[in-house]
């Protein structure tokens, strides 16, 4: 009996184990030339954006259901028709700061049957218009 038990235990880690390294992730099918923008000094009132390129790297078309991000201040925009095998598209992220200080955001992008949201990032220091004047004249 013991025996049994043993063997069904070690067949529900085994077929759990296997069924996770089977699920799609979204670095399976598509490619960004980089996750992560640091935009360094911006004024403060003043939108800044930043275009996350991408490859489809699959072997079917692509469609990013959503784009959505962290806070109010960050607005992504993304494809909203199929990006197609090998082809290359962007997901734009817009920022705009309304109190000082560095920030750091998150875009979160929803890949059609992809369960995990690939995530990308958006940073850098917001400077009161007055120090941001400042700093450009140095």
């Amino acid at each position: 009996m013991k025996k049994l038990m043993l063997s069904l235990v070690v067949s529900v880690i085994a077929f759990a184990g296997f069924a996770q390294t089977g699920a799609k992730k979204a670095e399976d099918v598509v490619k960004f030339k980089e996750i992560r923008h640091n935009f360094g000094k911006i004024k403060q009132g003043v939108p800044v954006t930043y275009d996350f390129e991408f490859l489809n790297i699959g072997n079917e078309p692509i469609i990013i259901e959503t784009a959505t991000a962290s806070c109010g201040c960050t607005t992504p925009t993304w494809p909203q028709q199929p990006v197609m095998k090998a082809k290359a598209d962007k997901i734009k992220a817009g920022f705009n700061a309304a109190a000082p200080g560095a920030f750091e955001k998150t875009v979160f992008v929803k890949i059609k049957g992809i369960d995990v949201p690939y995530e990308l990032k958006i940073a850098g220091e917001v400077l009161a218009p007055a120090d941001y004047d400042k700093q450009i004249k140095k």
